[in-house]
């Protein structure tokens, strides 16, 4: 299985979620590769925002990182693609319906923490603009919903071979 984590700027949320889910996808013996893109190529080329990168190191978490901007092959090699927010769900739908890839593979990385989903609290915060706290939250989301992400694949028995 190949997954997909997707932000805007591909710095922040969805760098984090690479590293994470890769973990937990490790430590759960899931044979499953996560890379990640952002919908915008402002920061194409660049390494991890170092509040991201120091979030992950403190946490045990490792990442080598170049930020990439999302293309419509990425969309068509993925299996399942996670975003962090709604802007990011219509950003890449509107990528996919363009370049006629159908899009029923995207969804919003929160939907798989039971938490988020009974408190109507879908969507990962972008921490740019905040403190260090803002990335941690971040982190402390991501792994949350991992945790439901690595549950729901064990329970439908999704292929995680191919």
């Amino acid at each position: 299985m190949r997954i997909l984590a997707v932000c805007l700027g591909n710095i922040c949320r969805s760098p984090i979620a690479e590293a994470v889910l890769r973990a937990q996808f490790a430590a759960a013996s899931l044979p499953v590769e996560v890379d990640s893109a952002g919908t915008s190529a402002a920061h194409a080329g660049e390494d991890a925002d170092e509040r991201a990168l120091r979030v992950l190191h403190s946490s045990g978490y490792s990442l080598q990182h170049r930020a990439r901007q999302l293309q419509p092959e990425l969309l068509s090699q993925r299996d399942l693609v996670l975003v962090m927010d709604h802007s990011n769900l219509r950003g890449v739908r509107a990528i996919a319906e363009r370049s006629g890839i159908n899009h029923d593979h995207v969804r919003l990385l929160r939907e798989f923490d039971a938490a988020a989903i009974a408190a109507g609290e879908l969507e990962v915060p972008d921490p740019w603009y905040g403190g260090a706290q803002g990335f941690t939250d971040v982190l402390q989301m991501i792994e949350r919903a991992g945790v439901g992400l690595v549950q729901h694949l064990r329970r439908h028995a999704i292929d995680t071979a191919g």
